[in-house]
């Protein structure tokens, strides 16, 4: 297929692309931002280009994963996230409807599930967070956009019948963590990976399967993350005293903390389940907790990405 992959320069582009390529694919990389991956350099809020683009190039299938993200929030107004998260999602999925292409996956996230009282950890267990969870009412401007753009792929589908598959991701970025600083960036990595994290390879891996399912699923929304080992019964104890619920799972998680000198999280507040993609989608996490504490009893490299000093593409091109 002749696929069109928006955000090639970032992060989840420059591991989805070259996947894609290696499966026989022609990918089209759309970016903001040059890169190694991208094509062309503009924006998914240029209907013309978009347009442009589906004639010429013959596209078949779109990924959308470009979009203004939580960090951009102190750098764009919210006009810029509605121009380019919802209206330069509107303008692929009517393209692809116009031009008959045969289905499109959209890199969404499971921010949009997270309401200031789940932000502020307020309720005295940690939640449970499925896609049967509702309402929905996102916090910051990132969020709502996002469910916009959801909207506008269900709205799509339901009227001229292309094929949408929406992934939920959970966090996969490789820098600091912009609010929460109080551990290091790999021990709170490995910690979310307990409950609200996945891999960026996990994440590319996801967008290839929802790629391939997606005429036969027709439409779906579905949470992408890291299996949990906790149990929707746990999620009072989770809250209370975290360190106890892991050290059941895994009774030497502790010790191996404390060899790197690392920290437990104390509480946990939320818990991502990841199970309906693994039943529908057919898409399993390979990376887990789990993994994590066999590097750490083997001295091996961490299973996961992490770069302090990462910034984002078109950051770095705007600066320059």
């Amino acid at each position: 297929m002749h696929i069109l992959l928006t955000g090639s320069s970032g992060w989840l582009g420059r591991y989805l692309a070259p996947r894609l390529r290696a499966l026989g694919h022609e990918v089209t990389g759309l970016d903001v931002a040059p890169g190694t991956d991208t094509d062309v350099v503009g924006s998914v809020a240029d209907r013309a280009l978009i347009d442009r683009l589906f004639g010429e190039r013959g596209i078949e299938a779109v990924i959308h994963g470009g979009a203004l993200h939580k960090p951009d929030i102190v750098r764009y107004p919210n006009q810029a996230f509605i121009d380019v998260n919802s209206s330069g999602t509107l303008n692929l999925l009517e393209a692809a409807v116009a031009h008959r292409a045969s289905r499109f996956v959209f890199t969404s996230t499971t921010s949009l599930m997270i309401s200031s009282t789940i932000r502020e950890a307020r309720g005295e267990t940690a939640v449970w967070i499925d896609e049967e969870m509702a309402p929905l009412e996102p916090r910051n401007i990132y969020g709502v956009t996002k469910l916009a753009a959801e909207q506008l792929c269900r709205l799509i589908h339901a009227d001229h019948g292309l094929p949408v598959i929406i992934l939920r991701t959970s966090r996969f970025f490789p820098e600091d963590d912009d609010t929460h600083l109080a551990l290091s960036g790999e021990n709170m990595k490995a910690n979310e990976l307990l409950h609200r994290r996945l891999t960026v390879e996990d994440a590319a891996k996801a967008h290839i399967v929802a790629l391939a399912r997606a005429p036969e699923i027709g439409f779906g929304t579905f949470i992408v993350s890291a299996p949990t080992p906790f149990a929707r019964d746990e999620v009072a104890a989770l809250k209370a005293d975290a360190p106890a619920v892991i050290a059941r799972h895994f009774p030497d998680a502790a010790a191996l903390y404390a060899r790197r000198g690392w920290q437990l999280p104390p509480s946990i507040d939320r818990v991502y389940d990841a199970s309906l993609a693994e039943g529908v989608l057919g898409f399993r996490c390979e990376t887990d907790f789990a993994a994590v504490l066999d590097a750490l009893r083997h001295d091996a490299e961490l299973p996961f990405a992490h770069d302090a000093d990462y910034v984002s593409p078109k950051e770095v091109f705007v600066a320059n």
